[in-house]
């Protein structure tokens, strides 16, 4: 397999197997990677490097953007429904 080919196998692989996981799980890492791939393929030929750490990065941020929307939504209950 030529390494022009092997770039787009991988980041198919990598897709199929976080979408495998569930999207509960895999919630901001197949954006990450898809995007982590590309960067990764055009700073260097690292395109899987770039795909799992850009899938790290997207659950963290995926995870950090889940607890703001808990955090305002439990605030939002208390303000409008107050203790009598």
């Amino acid at each position: 397999m030529t390494k022009q080919r092997s770039i787009p196998t991988a980041l198919l692989t990598v897709a199929l197997a976080f979408g495998a996981a569930g999207s509960a799980h895999a919630a901001g890492c197949m954006k990450g990677a898809v995007v982590g791939g590309v960067a990764g393929h055009y700073a260097g030929h690292h395109a899987v490097i770039g795909a799992v750490g850009g899938c790290i990065a997207g659950r963290h941020l995926a995870k950090q953007h889940a607890q703001q929307v808990a955090e305002q939504r439990q605030a939002a209950a208390v303000t409008s429904h107050p203790v009598r």
